[in-house]
């Protein structure tokens, strides 16, 4: 069975690009592969969060996963944090990666590349992610666009150490998923829907209200000919639009463009596919959110499950550089 492993940040609420485009399908990936699933919180602090808010925000993902489909029975689910493997194998995978290949990361240019006060944390964050990854020996990893640098830098240092030391990591292949991994913002249909970037009207979250999400998916961008058809360079917003629908109802775009004549009928069936989706999460996550000590301990069952099997990793990596064990 093929191990997976994915992360995501405790930063901000999840929106429909997080659903569609990893989320749903970890919870597919649960049933036929060995799945790890890491709520990030170390990541988290590049963007040096309120402490109460990150705690409150580690929950509040959980939960969501959870929601969605995420079985702690099927897969390991837990808390960057509870492994301490992760920080100790990115100190030495920081010593096998190079000044210039972090710079050169797309990420950190963007986002603060050319600053005196630019956080190192920021800098070596690649390197952190690839400990993630490397310290469950997995054979793939689930990204998106704005990742395959970083995934990149992970298979490369895997194989610098490896010629280096000898067989440690397993060198991870990079998976992207087809249908909605890439949902645009709805008022800017040029861009993905970001946590990151503040769009009111054009990020739908997880937890919106069903008046809310039809407020925005009727007030969408689209263009002026009225005319529908799955053409993403040309009419972008109409093609996300499609998209949405698609993922929700596990159609096909360019299928559903040809059952539609007016943008307003197109807009009517999007809202109502996704209100009908996030509605049942919506309340299992309400569950879950009622009760916090049952996620702490499904928290606590993962970190012991994960660390099993990281522990076993860091300390074959540590013994190969020369490290005395204690």
């Amino acid at each position: 069975m093929a191990r997976v492993l994915s992360g995501i940040q405790p930063s901000g609420d999840l929106h429909l690009g997080n659903y569609f485009g990893a989320v749903r399908n970890w919870v597919n990936d649960q049933t036929t592969k060995d799945a790890f699933f890491c709520v990030v919180d170390l990541h988290a602090l590049t963007n040096t969060p309120d402490p109460e808010e990150l705690r409150r925000q580690s929950i509040q993902l959980t939960s969501l996963l959870l929601a969605a489909g995420i079985d702690p029975l099927q897969s390991t689910l837990f808390l960057q944090s509870h492994v301490p493997s992760h920080q100790q194998l990115a100190w030495i995978l920081e010593c096998t990666a190079t000044y210039g290949e972090l710079r050169r990361m797309t990420q950190f240019k963007d986002k603060g590349g050319d600053q005196e006060t630019v956080r190192v944390g920021l800098f070596t964050y690649p390197v952190l992610m690839a400990s993630d990854i490397l310290l469950y020996q997995a054979d793939e990893v689930p990204v998106g666009d704005d990742q395959r640098q970083h995934l990149e830098l992970t298979r490369e240092l895997a194989q610098r150490f490896n010629n280096r030391y000898g067989q440690i990591f397993k060198v991870p292949n990079a998976t992207i998923p087809a249908v909605g991994a890439r949902v645009m913002d709805l008022q800017h249909p040029e861009r993905k829907m970001s946590k990151s970037v503040a769009s009111p009207l054009g990020t739908i979250g997880l937890l919106d209200a069903p008046s809310e999400i039809e407020k925005k998916v009727k007030k969408a961008v689209t263009d002026t000919d009225d005319m529908v058809r799955f053409d993403p360079q040309l009419k972008p917003g109409i093609a996300n639009l499609l998209s949405l629908l698609a993922a929700a109802t596990d159609g096909d775009p360019k299928v559903l463009a040809d059952s539609y004549q007016r943008y307003g009928d197109l807009k009517r069936d999007t809202s109502e596919a996704l209100v009908a989706i996030l509605t049942p999460l919506q309340e299992r996550y309400e569950e879950f959110q009622r009760d916090p000590a049952q996620v702490l301990a499904i928290l606590k069952l993962g970190a012991e499950k994960a660390r099993s099997v990281a522990e076993v990793t860091y300390a074959s990596a540590a013994d190969a550089v020369g490290l005395i064990a204690p």
